[in-house]
Parts: C-alpha cells; structure tokens; sequence
C-alpha cells in the first residue's frame, strides 16, 4: 500500500493526464460506452469538479494568513505581460479578415489573458515556492481580467444587445465564486476557531491528491472538448502549436520576471521568486479559458483552452520530476 500511495505521489500529474485522455478516448469511440456511460459521466464530471476544487483551496487557503498577501514587484511584470499582449493581439485580430490566421491570433489571446488557476499554488507548494504570494496574483489578475476582458473583447466580437455590465458579471460569476468562498471559510475558521484550523491544517497535504483527481477530470473534459469540436486534423495541429507556444513563453517569462525582481535576495530566494512567478503566469484557469473560447469568441478557439490544460500539466509533471531527480542527487 505504500508503495502505492509513493508511486501515486511521485507520478500523480503523468498518471491523471494519461488516464483523462484515456476514459475520453474509450468513452468517446467505443459505442455501448458513448450511448450508455459518456452523457452521465460527463455530467458528473462537470458538477462535481467545482466542488472538488472548493474543497481542495479550501484546505491550501489554511496555510495563507491574510497578512501573508503583499504585493510583489514581479506581480506587476506578470499583469503588464498579460495584459499588453492581449491587447495588442486584440488589435491585430480586429484588421484581419475571419480566417485561420485571424482564428490562430484569438486563440494566443485568450491563452494570455487567462487569468491564473486558482488551484496554482498546489504544484507552486510542492515545488517550494511562495502559497501567499501565488494567492495574491491568482485575486489580482483575475479582478483584471474582469474588467479587460469586457472591455476587449467587443472590438474582435461585437456582441449586440450585451453590455459591459453584462459581460462582466457573466465572468464574475464564472471565476470568484470559486475563489472567494474557500478563501474567506478558511479564514473566518482561522480566526474563530482556531483548535479547528490546527486540525485542518494537519490535512492539508490531502490538497495535492484531491488536485490530481481534480486534473483527472480536468484532462477529460478538455480532452472531450478538442475529439467533438469537429475541427479539421490541420487546423487542430495549428491551434495546438500556438498553446504550446503560449504556455511554454508563459513559464519561461514568470520565471524570468521572478528572477530578476529577487536579484539582490541570495540564491535560494530568487529560485522560489522564479518558481512562484512562473507557475503564477505558467498555470492557467483552463476551465475558464474553454467558456470564454466558446462563449465571447469563435467557438473553436475554446480548443486551445482544452490543449493549454494539458500542456500546462506536462510541464508541471517535468518540473516535479526534475525536483525529485535534484533532491535524489
């Protein structure tokens, strides 16, 4: 049983990602599963996966005090990043006719403007980077979000009928839910009760295997979102190249930006500073990124939100596989 559980912890993200494509697959070809099992699995999947997450920031919401979550100069790098790319990409979509190109250039903005999982600072917490200071970009990029993507989005889309305000609390709803409920239960708990918070906080390594279960149904609802988009093998080898791309800049410049704000803090400082911005930047609310795709853009660029959740999760998979392989050394 141990070595299961060791095994289980060691290659927790490569087994969920390969057994969320591999149900996907199964349930999506093989027929008696597609017509029987597939509608009532997907359901499930999709209602149960936001209680998961709850749960699952929740118990990391134990280990942040709110007097932990200051702002760094990093988190500024990662907000202008962001939000400058998104716009000028915006720019370019609007003088381009609606073509493949023009569909390849909504895909990388959406995977910019994607504000950070909330769930981020799960992997940020095994790789030895900062939770509080993850948590603090997680609520500022995504009240960012908020308000830009509103903005943005009617000069590539213009939606007639639907206002800022619509636009906005459609994306509220979407994303702070989630993140504000377990955030302000963990601390109303901290402060009230506090024999309570001591208990929880010695289950709050549970957060990483409910994580996994989590990014197991994750990896298949991205996975059951790219099989039925209906889109030609070309172009989902396109849109699946510009996400790589998206999400292998995104890693690299957080770690850069984080770097190089910790410059004058001694070595061990600037590698958390590095690890922590770039899975603040790296790690994407994938979930959000598919509905924003298939609700405010041209549908398929929701596709790149089911890849970009995949290739986030390799990346995270090598990371974690390199931190063991260095602790070993």
């Amino acid at each position: 049983m141990g070595s299961i559980i060791k095994f289980l912890k060691d290659w927790m993200l490569p087994v969920a990602i390969a057994a969320g494509i591999l149900v996907c697959l199964l349930l999506h070809f093989i027929t008696p599963l597609a017509a029987n099992i597939e509608p009532g699995f997907t359901k499930v999947a999709k209602d149960i996966q936001p209680i998961m997450v709850g749960v699952m920031l929740f118990l990391q919401f134990n280990k942040v005090s709110p007097k932990e979550l200051r702002f760094k100069r990093w988190h500024l790098w990662l907000v202008l990043f962001q939000t400058l790319l998104f716009v000028a990409l915006a720019l370019m979509a609007t003088i381009l006719p609606h073509n493949e190109l023009r569909i390849l250039i909504e895909c990388a903005m959406l995977c910019f403007i994607c504000p950070t999982a909330a769930a981020a600072g799960v992997i940020t917490d095994k790789l030895g980077g900062s939770l509080s200071d993850t948590v603090t970009y997680v609520v500022l990029i995504n009240v960012i979000a908020a308000f830009i993507i509103p903005l943005i989005i009617p000069m590539v889309h213009p939606a007639e009928g639907t206002s800022f305000l619509t636009r906005f609390f459609s994306i509220c709803m979407r994303v702070f839910p989630l993140l504000v409920f377990p955030l302000l239960l963990a601390w109303l708990i901290r402060y009230t009760l506090p024999k309570l918070h001591l208990k929880l906080l010695g289950i709050v390594g549970w957060a990483f295997y409910i994580w996994g279960i989590t990014l197991w149904l994750s990896i298949y609802l991205a996975c059951k979102a790219l099989v039925t988009s209906g889109i030609p093998v070309w172009a989902a080898f396109l849109i699946c190249m510009v996400s790589l791309l998206c999400t292998a800049a995104q890693f690299w410049f957080g770690r850069k930006a984080g770097r190089l704000t910790c410059k004058k803090e001694d070595e061990g400082s600037r590698t958390a500073c590095a690890i922590t911005a770039g899975q603040a930047l790296g790690q994407k609310n994938s979930g959000f990124l598919i509905w924003l795709g298939f609700t405010w853009m041209t549908p398929v660029t929701s596709v790149a939100g089911g890849l970009y959740s995949i290739w986030q999760n390799l990346f995270n998979s090598l990371e974690l596989y390199e931190q063991r392989h260095h602790k070993r050394l």
